[in-house]
């Protein structure tokens, strides 16, 4: 609950730290899981009681989607996939939830000397496909360097895109490489970004403005970070999705717009829920909230979409993932964090996510697993773990009106 005490703002004597009303930020979606109840509580903590903040209300037939994604050398068809199926992409969204949408892109490489093209190029939103897809005709998979890219630069650069306040905010963040910082073999800057970005503060930010990320991870190549990345997607109540084959991320962007689509015709009764909690100055305990918000979509018969992957529910966070989110920068995330083995891959060790990957190389070890895997979206009844991240998102955003 240490987390929990920081967006909150509680001093060490526990009371609620005022801050200024310029920083307010407004709310946003959520995403989704299993259906399974944890066994135990979490913590509990005291707040000052406080004014119920007047509930925004959001159109969930509007959306923002924005993609970040890494255009090292390993990453050619994950571009080129979404190259080929954008129009396709806004053409389903649109008829299965009559949208409003509007399409942004964050492409990112590295630092020099580690790659000498850009860091970054950013293109701000726009509502057409057309123009989306001419960005992505000039964006190539080139560089990289070192293992590690700037993770953090790109999600610096979605804090500054003209976000709609009425949105759905959606990133879909694709990658196959740790950031700067989190202690991986092949780091051309181990102490983190060279411009200070801290990838957990960042996140932070985008959660409070009610931004959600779906990271796709390109693996095998990613499954060494994994946690990691699954703590920065639960941050801000979206999921981690595993991805082995390029020709399935239409199907994850899809699947994932119109989940959080629908899940945000539910948040204002999230947020009231969570508001009067706040307002009547008990002890907040996260765990009776997500279970007391879950009950009470549960009587309302509450459907939603749900994001399948091969007819399952996609693995929710771990603990050690939520443990991980916690954590307030990169220097905290070293001390605790441990890369995993590359077992599920018989193609590369983990010495090989230690060691410089082959940039430059399209097709490398992201696309070399041959296990089929199908990504579908379903409608099903409100699951546990969709209100425990709405419940999630519902906190960042109201607690960053706090400071």
């Amino acid at each position: 609950m240490d987390y929990l005490k920081r967006i909150i703002g509680v001093g060490r004597a526990g009371k609620m730290e005022s801050k200024s009303d310029s920083e307010e930020s407004k709310p946003e979606p959520d995403s989704v899981g299993a259906t399974s109840k944890p066994e135990s509580k979490t913590g509990v903590i005291s707040v000052e009681k406080v004014e119920r903040p007047q509930v925004v209300r959001h159109d969930s037939k509007v959306l923002d989607l924005a993609f970040a994604m890494d255009c090292t050398g390993s990453m050619g068809s994950y571009i080129e996939t979404a190259r080929q199926n954008i129009r396709t992409i806004v053409e389903e969204i649109v008829a299965s939830e009559k949208s409003d949408i509007k399409l942004a892109l964050v492409e990112y490489r590295d630092h020099p000397p580690q790659d000498s093209s850009f860091v970054t190029r950013v293109h701000d939103f726009t509502p057409s496909p057309k123009t989306m897809k001419s960005w992505l005709e000039s964006c190539s998979a080139e560089g990289g360097g070192d293992t590690a890219e700037a993770v953090a630069d790109a999600l610096h650069d979605l804090t500054k895109l003209s976000w709609r306040p009425e949105a759905t905010k959606i990133c879909v963040f694709i990658s196959d490489a740790p950031p700067h910082g989190l202690g991986c073999g092949s780091d051309g800057f181990p102490n983190g970004c060279p411009l200070g970005l801290d990838p957990m503060e960042i996140t932070r930010q985008l959660a409070e403005m009610g931004i959600t990320i779906y990271l796709v991870g390109c693996e095998p190549s990613i499954s060494p970070f994994k946690e990691f990345f699954m703590a920065i997607a639960y941050m801000t109540g979206g999921q981690y999705v595993p991805l082995r084959k390029a020709n399935m991320l239409t199907q994850v962007i899809i699947g994932g717009a119109r989940e959080e689509m629908s899940l945000e015709q539910w948040m204002v009764e999230v947020d009231e829920e969570v508001q009067l909690e706040l307002a009547a100055g008990r002890l907040v305990d996260e765990t009776e909230i997500q279970e007391r918000v879950f009950s009470k979509l549960k009587s309302k018969g509450a459907k939603t979409n749900v994001l399948m992957r091969n007819s399952k529910n996609i693995e929710s966070a771990s603990d050690n993932a939520k443990k991980l989110s916690e954590l307030s920068s990169m220097e905290a995330i070293r001390k605790e964090f441990k890369p995993a083995p590359m077992c599920e891959s018989p193609y590369a060790s983990i010495d090989e996510a230690r060691a410089p990957m082959r940039r430059g190389v399209p097709g490398s070890i992201a696309e070399g697993h041959d296990a089929e895997e199908s990504y579908r979206c379903v409608e099903s009844e409100v699951t546990y773990e969709q209100a425990q991240r709405m419940v999630q998102k519902s906190m960042m955003r109201n607690f960053a009106k706090k400071k």
